[in-house]
């Protein structure tokens, strides 16, 4: 099967998910894209600062989803134990930790000091690949990106196509308020960092706290003219995988 075929079924087939799915709760979301993908389908999870709410939805549905979590090597300490114990608490059964290529570090980033040279490059190697070559075997995945982070998300439909495959943004039509009701009825635990005033959480050396009346993803790549870690940019038809989120 074509590239070019590929993609075209993935456009008709997202257009007409999202079509049926745009006003649905985010629970009905997962449950219809389990049933068109079955064990071809993935969820993409940071374990960050809003990150419990899809994972609790996605384990009432089916804790066996495929977990994919980017442990890019720079993540903070909490994130990494926020991880561990949010998987048990939920009950996922297949959290994957995805880690930079080694090979791919030696040669681009040997000191582990290209963010500050170079913070696109260092997410493609960090972010970027390892999702891509964990992605090659399913269909379609789950993301749990907002309409109200907004940016590039103003716009974001709740099922799109994504190279080839069909993007889920279950909570794409919710509020902030959508979201600390749930994690409240739900009684789920916040990740350590939001009480010390971080909304959006990625790599330590680009996240930082939120001031009052900033917007929530204000904090990642402060001062600097990015929004986007490169996993969700719009790639042009067969680029390769190595051509490049709060996820």
């Amino acid at each position: 099967m074509s590239l070019a075929y590929d993609a075209a079924r993935s456009d008709t087939l997202a257009a007409r998910l999202d079509a049926e799915l745009r006003r649905a709760h985010p629970r009905t979301v997962i449950e219809a894209a389990l049933e068109t993908f079955g064990d071809k389908l993935a969820l993409v999870s940071s374990f960050g600062a809003e990150s419990a709410v899809l994972l609790h939805i996605a384990s009432r549905v089916d804790p066996a989803i495929p977990v994919l979590f980017l442990d890019t090597g720079m993540l903070f300490g909490q994130t990494l134990d926020y991880r561990k114990q949010l998987a048990a608490r939920l009950g996922l059964t297949d959290v994957r930790d995805l880690r930079p290529a080694y090979q791919d570090l030696a040669t681009t980033d040997p000191q582990n000091k290209l963010w500050r040279t170079d913070t696109d490059a260092c997410c493609h190697i960090r972010k970027v690949l390892p999702l891509d070559r964990a992605l090659e075997g399913f269909e379609a995945w789950v993301t749990g990106r907002k309409r109200f982070h907004g940016g590039d998300r103003l716009n974001l439909p709740v099922v799109e196509p994504s190279d080839g495959k069909v993007k889920f943004n279950p909570l794409a039509n919710w509020t902030r308020e959508d979201l600390e009701a749930y994690a409240a009825e739900n009684d789920l635990p916040a990740h350590p960092l939001v009480a010390q005033g971080f909304a959006s959480i990625g790599c330590w050396p680009c996240t930082q706290p939120v001031e009052e009346g900033e917007d929530v993803r204000a904090g990642r790549w402060k001062g600097l003219d990015k929004t986007e870690c490169g996993i969700h940019l719009v790639r042009a038809p067969g680029a390769a995988n190595n051509v490049g989120g709060d996820i």
